[in-house]
């Protein structure tokens, strides 16, 4: 799978890559070589893509834990889609992957990037994928606040 990914990327214009065999050595590699975007595979021994993800997420000793990250795998059930989402992941891609949907994620970590949100049991981007209005009335403090200005200039003419 790695020499596959390293092939699309390079079809991509990736140039400069690193790879490691499990999240232990990744974690390890980061510390030499700042990756602008981590492919993580979940099935690795011994450390598996999902504590990785938690490791760079909310350990101490993180190089970067704004690092977006696409979690590469064969799992598309709805707990592991969950389990990955909970523990910081950015993005999600379904094996068997082409280089469209390849392509798909490393754009949306990119154009679309979601905001980081801090909680006590939570850090990472922003689970929530759409941001919806949810009121859609008048905003009675703006209505407010226009009404306060315009007291304010009557003062002055």
């Amino acid at each position: 799978m790695r020499i596959i990914l390293k092939q699309l990327l390079r079809a991509l214009g990736v140039m400069e890559m690193a790879e490691a065999t499990d999240g232990a050595q990744a974690f390890s590699v980061m510390k030499s070589f700042e990756p602008d975007i981590i492919l993580i595979d979940w099935e690795m021994q011994p450390l598996d893509g999902l504590d990785f993800v938690k490791l760079v997420r909310t350990g101490d000793d993180s190089p970067n834990t704004y690092v977006p990250m696409i979690m590469v795998t064969g799992h598309s059930e709805q707990n592991k889609v969950t389990q990955a989402r909970d523990a910081g992941i950015n993005e999600m891609l379904i094996k068997p992957l082409s280089a469209r949907t390849l392509f798909s994620r490393v754009r949306a970590v990119i154009e679309r990037p979601r905001p980081f949100v801090e909680t006590k049991s939570y850090f990472g981007p922003d689970r929530r994928r759409k941001q919806e209005d949810f009121y859609a009335g008048s905003d009675r403090r703006n209505d407010a606040e226009e009404q306060s200005q315009d007291d304010v200039d009557a003062m002055f003419d």
